[in-house]
């Protein structure tokens, strides 16, 4: 990366010396030119942001990227080996979502921030300690950093459609036709749906910063379920995981009948990079389409026959209710959510952001066959 760098600079140079004069024109010259501005992605050696990370370093980008270690290099030594190939560098720092002031160094300097580093865990003892607290406070130290810094113009931050709804049933009881980025999930709590509710209490504050100043405006994604290949065999995720037992076997008896706005990760990653390139206001549901998981499966047997231990039926919402402890899924989550259709409305994606989305079908496919060219099942 270093090495890159001196090499530009030594060929800027020399070239300068041969053709022009006044080297502080050619500068001005090339800054016009070709420079691309520096870009933070915090979690970006998460499933999503290597996809984002990838993205930029193809387009020249020069980005940093923010790790709680840097010692552990296994964690990102291909997105290091994708740089080394691309037009793009990358550089690490080591930050905490719960140190105040660790991500002052990476953020000084920047032009734009896209914001992704946030506990995604369904299932966990300590919610408020372990997945409310590092998001809300993590969020809070790094647009603290953006304001110190000066530099910044934009922050992209990714929250999630679970901060537009809580549960399925939310629809029929507001009444709607389809959640729209006008709605907010008042029905999750640090007790119920934590991890829903850590994204709106992330998300509301940073509404909250951005409104307090005008140095830098602040952009929204909404993703889904976000679903579709993972870059690196050490990738993790609650959507890698989910597709794991399905492949395995674990829910061979049968699949609740539980509907997600389902998206693929490479629409993600675009609709990020889109808006670090272009004039994006406001907040933006991304969603491919709603289903539930039985037809996710369904899908996936499509294209495998039966490669794959994969449910064949529903689990009817009586013996779900009897493996209430096994599962982790309470009553409350059953009775909101079980055979509750519901729709998201995606117009706004489509129409500003230009997306044209990834069909399902081809997400789950490049899912699997890149889950077992990895060995990851």
């Amino acid at each position: 990366m270093i090495v890159k760098s001196s090499i530009r600079t030594h060929l800027d140079e020399s070239i300068s010396q041969f053709y022009f004069p006044d080297f502080r024109n050619f500068n001005t010259l090339l800054t016009t030119i070709d420079m691309k501005n520096t870009v933070l992605v915090t979690g970006g050696t998460g499933y999503l942001g290597a996809w984002v990370v990838k993205g930029l370093l193809e387009k020249g980008y020069p980005v940093r990227m923010t790790v709680r270690n840097k010692k552990a290099k296994d964690k990102y030594t291909y997105l290091a080996d994708i740089s080394n190939k691309e037009a793009g560098t990358l550089e690490v720092y080591e930050a905490d979502l719960l140190n105040p002031g660790s991500y002052d160094k990476a953020v000084n300097g920047c032009d734009t921030v896209i914001h992704m580093a946030s506990p995604f865990i369904t299932k966990i003892a300590n919610p408020e300690e372990n997945l409310i607290k590092p998001a809300v406070k993590g969020t809070e130290n790094v647009l603290n950093a953006v304001n110190k810094s000066g530099t910044v113009k934009k922050v992209i931050h990714t929250s999630s459609v679970v901060a537009i709804y809580g549960n399925a049933i939310d629809m029929q009881n507001q009444g709607i036709s389809a959640f729209t980025e006008e709605h907010w999930n008042t029905t999750s709590s640090a007790s119920y749906l934590p991890y829903h509710y850590s994204k709106v209490e992330a998300e509301k504050l940073a509404w909250d910063m951005a409104g307090k100043q005008s140095a830098w405006e602040l952009v929204v994604l909404n993703p889904g379920f976000v679903m579709g290949p993972p870059l690196a065999p050490g990738s993790r995720s609650e959507s890698i995981t989910l597709m794991t037992d399905f492949l395995t076997g674990v829910y061979k008896t049968g699949s609740a009948v539980l509907y997600y706005p389902f998206v693929d990760v490479r629409d993600v990653a675009d609709a990020h990079i889109f808006c670090l390139e272009n004039k994006a206001e406001g907040r933006h549901i991304l969603s491919e389409r709603v289903t539930d998981l039985l037809t996710l499966t369904n899908i996936i047997r499509d294209h495998y026959g039966d490669k794959f231990k994969l449910p064949k039926s529903s689990v009817p919402a009586w013996l779900l209710k009897l493996m209430v402890k096994k599962t982790g899924v309470s009553r409350k989550e059953i009775r909101n959510n079980l055979n509750v259709p519901f729709s998201m409305d995606n117009t706004k994606s489509i129409k500003k952001l230009g997306i044209k989305y990834i069909p399902l079908e081809k997400t789950m496919k490049d899912m699997v066959d890149q889950m077992i060219s990895l060995d990851m099942v």
